[in-house]
């Protein structure tokens, strides 16, 4: 069950982007055009197939402009959807469509990342592999970011650097190697904290194999040389792809047999799912 993100995280973006939009004057265009008691009934919607993520931000965003507004969700987070309505909302006219763009900029970008990820979900389905982001995020918005992922039905990968011990070439370089940067992780480590260390040929693998770290990143690994390092490790560590990724590749990649496939372009590259407010 997909747990929702909790308000008191997204509440900080959605203020943000309000007052980026509002900014030193406030909507002048409504305020110049609608009275300032009417009101509007309108219905978020989808104009495209897709995964939806972000009705909170939605929600939120009207919610701050208008206290006494009504927000009635159709769709949940995580449905894959066709076009059509996600929300109906009821709110002073001016609010709502002060609280529009940010809605939708929010709920647009969103549903594009789940929808993206779950395009790799699907890709892969029957192999074992599990499609996981990275941290090429959107400045201020990874927690959002990473939510959609999960609404795609992907999973996360670590959240910053102080969550999980990653290490990767240039951290092997300035250690003095794979087994020296993995072994003085390992003393560094607290019981609780995971060890990844980024390897980019075969022989980086044995060496890595050798020191035992919880996950072995194979960075853009042939066919060929995944499916030896799958063979080598034998289960022994959990194993990473990445690099070279796309959705004409991924399904091959995880046919070798790698546990997990991180792919950057779920937040990097996901196109806007295109979500429009419409009066009436």
């Amino acid at each position: 069950m997909l747990e929702p993100l909790p308000d008191i995280l997204i509440e900080p973006v959605v203020r943000a982007a309000l007052a980026e939009d509002l900014g030193r004057a406030g909507d002048i265009t409504s305020a110049a055009t609608i009275d300032a008691d009417a009101r509007l009934t309108a219905t978020f919607a989808s104009r495209k197939a897709g995964a939806i993520a972000g009705l909170a931000c939605a929600r939120i965003a009207v919610l701050t402009l208008d206290p006494a507004a009504s927000f009635e969700s159709i769709a949940a987070d995580g449905e894959q959807r066709q076009a059509g309505p996600l929300a109906k909302v009821s709110a002073n006219a001016r609010a709502l469509l002060s609280a529009e763009r940010v809605a939708l900029n929010l709920l647009g970008r969103l549903s594009g990342v789940a929808t993206l990820t779950r395009a790799y979900v699907d890709a892969v389905a029957g192999t074992g592999a599990v499609i996981t982001d990275t941290r090429k995020t959107t400045p201020g918005l990874r927690a959002l970011e990473k939510y959609a992922v999960r609404c795609g039905g992907g999973v996360n990968h670590r959240f910053g650097l102080d969550d999980a011990i990653l290490i990767k070439d240039n951290h092997v370089a300035a250690a003095g190697g794979v087994g020296a940067a993995i072994r003085r992780a390992k003393a560094a480590a607290g019981h609780l904290v995971k060890i990844e260390c980024e390897v980019d040929s075969l022989a980086q693998l044995d060496a890595a194999l050798a020191e035992a770290p919880d996950v072995i990143m194979l960075d853009n690994f042939s066919l060929a040389d995944l499916a030896a390092a799958v063979a080598r490790v034998a289960g022994k560590v959990t194993l990473e792809a990445s690099g070279g990724v796309n959705l004409e590749t991924v399904r091959a990649i995880a046919e070798t047999g790698v546990d997990v496939i991180s792919v950057g372009a779920l937040t990097h590259s996901a196109p806007q799912l295109d979500i429009g407010l419409d009066a009436g």
